[in-house]
């Protein structure tokens, strides 16, 4: 399947540089949708989803905007849109007037949630005519850090609708054997977020007034039987590039997984910085960057759920070890300059700045570290390594105050 998008290239008379800008941003862009599947699946994914006959799109959540990174012949059939069309775009876009506001809570919740749901939906094709689907939301994680990758988005046509006013969706969902096996729990992942019912509509048109079409139990077991295959199809490429993934959780060392929000927060951060849980036996590490990573020369798998002494080595001084722990005992942030060891052995001195990073209700959820090699502080760089250090704390609680997201209860 080509994977391109039709983003809207808007070029400044006279400014030849404008429109190179542009088709730079536009290539980055496709760039970043088309390997949103490639790297983690190699590039024959595609042909195995395009045999795969049902109705479904993948989205990513990791990309700004949550687009749909493939579209299914048989979605495309349906929707009446070309693949040109749909990639790269937002799943609102096949959202219309009749489209129940309550229904796109749930989804919204559930996306939030990192969880599975189902819903009937009323959608709308191209020509603008409206179609009930059955829609079946299912998350995929990374098998070894636990985050989640992508969104399945199966989508039923919902043949005869019997209408009922808008209340709890039922269970009773049948499960059909899967190709292959895989670890996904589909009755454990398959739930409604609870406390729907108190949300009210803004514009006063009412939650409780709204219909919808509920699918048949032959129609629910079409949806599981297409996830099934779907991830049956997933989790074959991702073992053939190493990067497994699978449609349940798994919590490595028993340290639950940022959420994607917060991940996706965190990464726009480009220094050197590491996260650590203290309310954690022994204060895992449980997140580490992109620049932490290039500076170690570890992998983030070989980084997630260890202490940070791993990086002290022979000549690491023992006093200011023990400062840090102090520090951390009171609960407060200490800059000191220590003598740390990379992957490979070769050793830098690590100007370390250690602060506690506080929730939205003011309880310390996070420590960070942020780390700058003292030989390349000044580098490049306007600002002072303390000046740096301090904005990268600032950015960590903006991104944690901000979303209060806490996967464990210890973080909320």
């Amino acid at each position: 399947m080509g994977v391109t998008t039709d983003k809207v290239v808007t070029v400044l008379k006279g400014s030849q540089g404008t429109e190179v800008i542009m088709e730079q941003v536009i290539r980055s862009w496709d760039t970043q949708i088309t390997r949103s599947l490639t790297d983690r699946y190699s590039n024959w994914v595609f042909d195995a989803l395009d045999d795969i006959a049902d109705n479904f799109l993948i989205t990513d959540p990791t990309i700004s905007g949550h687009p749909i990174v493939f579209a299914s012949r048989g979605f495309l059939k349906m929707s009446g849109y070309s693949a040109e069309e749909v990639v790269g775009k937002n799943s609102r876009i096949f959202q219309g007037p009749g489209t129940s506001r309550r229904a796109v809570l749930e989804i919204r919740e559930a996306i939030r949630e990192e969880t599975g749901v189902e819903v009937s939906l009323l959608n709308y094709r191209k020509d603008g005519t409206p179609i009930w689907i059955l829609f079946r939301l299912c998350p995929i994680f990374s098998k070894d850090d636990g985050r989640v990758t992508h969104f399945i988005g199966v989508q039923v046509p919902i043949g005869r609708c019997s209408r009922r006013s808008s209340g709890c969706f039922g269970d009773g969902i049948l499960l059909r054997s899967c190709r292959r096996e895989v670890c996904l729990d589909l009755s454990g992942e398959v739930g409604r977020p609870s406390g729907l019912e108190s949300f009210v509509d803004s514009d006063n048109r009412g939650l409780e007034a709204e219909e919808i079409c509920e699918a048949s139990e032959l129609e629910k077991q079409k949806a599981t039987a297409a996830v099934c295959d779907i991830l049956s199809a997933l989790t074959h490429y991702s073992e053939l590039t190493g990067k497994v993934v699978c449609g349940k959780r798994l919590h490595s060392l028993g340290i639950a997984p940022l959420s994607s929000a917060l991940n996706i927060s965190l990464g726009r951060i480009k220094q050197s910085f590491v996260l650590t849980d203290p309310h954690l036996p022994d204060m895992p590490i449980v997140y580490a960057s992109d620049a932490f990573l290039n500076l170690t020369g570890y992998s983030r798998l070989e980084v997630f759920g260890r202490n940070c002494r791993f990086m002290c080595g022979p000549d690491t001084n023992v006093e200011t070890s023990s400062e840090m722990r102090e520090c951390i005992q009171h609960q407060k942030p200490c800059t000191v300059r220590i003598l740390n060891y990379r992957k490979d052995g070769s050793s830098f001195w690590n100007l370390l700045h250690i602060s506690p990073v506080r929730n939205a209700s003011g309880k310390i959820a996070f420590y960070v570290g942020v780390q700058i090699e003292e030989s390349s502080k000044d580098e490049g760089q306007c600002l002072s390594p303390e000046m740096r250090q301090l904005g990268t704390v600032g950015a960590v609680r903006v991104a944690v105050r901000s979303l209060s997201v806490g996967v464990g209860s210890s973080r909320s």
